[in-house]
Formats: structure tokens, C-alpha cells, sequence
């Protein structure tokens, strides 16, 4: 029997292997955000980041929302709101997209070998979206990855209101 504070769960996590239930929490919560159709994705997002996320577009560089943004704060799916990349792990790569060494979380991307273009890169995705692509070309000191980003398939939280917006978890 589990009592309201789930007592016998807490017994056996050791137990089934799992060293941290709220990393599991967050799992099945991030695997659990509503899925949308194609028509509320496209009454829910601009042109540009339907075709950016939904068909995996890559958008102007130098011509997109956060390639510059300098603020603190950090990015989430402009789909479901996941926490993906924050403002501290971004970086100036000369490219024009927003770069960052890291994800905020490593488990809610996901990579994908992609052979369009004639070239094979890797691709970033969420459950339901394109992001970009990552390369190992980024700062050394720091990992040596690149995620370049599609800022539209991004919205950003700036800190000041990150706990107002449910990410308190992030305020650093």
C-alpha cells in the first residue's frame, strides 16, 4: 500500500535503479506535454516557425530574433515550453543563429543524423520540433559542441521573469 506521500515508491526507487526521482519526474512530465495537430501548430505558430519546426527550415542568419540577444534568461520550445538552452552556456559564434556549448537539461533534445543538403550534419529536435544542429566546433574550453539554433523555434524567458513563468528552477 502507498500512503499520500508515496512512501513504498520512495522504498523501491533504490531499488528499480532509478538514483533520482525527480529527474524521472521531469522525463515523464516533458514526455507528457500535449501534442498538437497540424492545424493548432499552424494557427499556433508564425509561417516561419511552423517551418522552421514542423519542416525543418533554417532560417536567415544575422536576420532572426536572438542571434545577438545578450540577455540573461533562458530558452524554451516555442511549442511546448521545454527548457532547452540557457543565456549563460551561449556564445558568439560568428555564425548569425543563437549558439550555445550546452542544453539546458540533457535529456529533453534529442539528436538525429541528417543527410540533407548533401552533407551529413546532426540534427536537434524536441519531441515534436526541428531546433537546428549541433557540431563539434564549438569552444574547446567548454566541451567543444555548437548547438546553432533556429531562434524561431525558440521563445526566450528573460530571468527577471522566470519564476513568474513557472522556471524558477533556472534562476541562477
Amino acid at each position: 500500500m502507498v500512503d499520500k506521500a508515496g512512501n513504498l515508491i520512495k522504498r523501491w526507487i533504490p531499488a528499480l535503479g532509478i538514483s533520482d526521482l525527480s529527474e524521472q519526474v521531469r522525463s515523464t512530465s516533458n514526455s507528457q506535454k500535449k501534442t498538437y495537430t497540424d492545424a493548432e501548430l499552424r494557427k499556433k505558430l508564425t509561417p516561419l516557425q511552423y517551418k522552421v519546426t514542423q519542416e525543418g527550415y533554417t532560417e536567415p542568419p544575422f536576420h532572426n530574433e536572438y542571434w545577438d540577444n545578450k540577455e540573461e534568461g533562458i530558452y524554451v520550445d516555442i511549442i511546448d515550453g521545454t527548457p532547452l538552452f540557457s543565456s549563460t552556456d551561449k556564445f558568439d559564434s560568428g555564425t548569425g543563429w543563437p549558439s550555445f556549448t550546452k542544453t539546458i537539461e540533457e535529456n529533453f533534445v534529442s539528436e538525429h543524423e541528417d543527410n540533407s543538403h548533401n552533407t551529413t550534419r546532426t540534427e536537434v529536435k524536441t519531441k515534436g520540433s526541428h531546433l537546428g544542429h549541433v557540431f563539434d566546433d564549438g569552444p574547446v574550453e567548454h566541451g567543444g559542441k555548437r548547438y546553432c539554433i533556429n531562434s524561431a523555434a525558440l521563445k526566450f524567458i528573460p530571468k527577471a521573469q522566470l519564476k513568474a513563468q513557472g522556471y524558477e528552477k533556472y534562476l541562477k
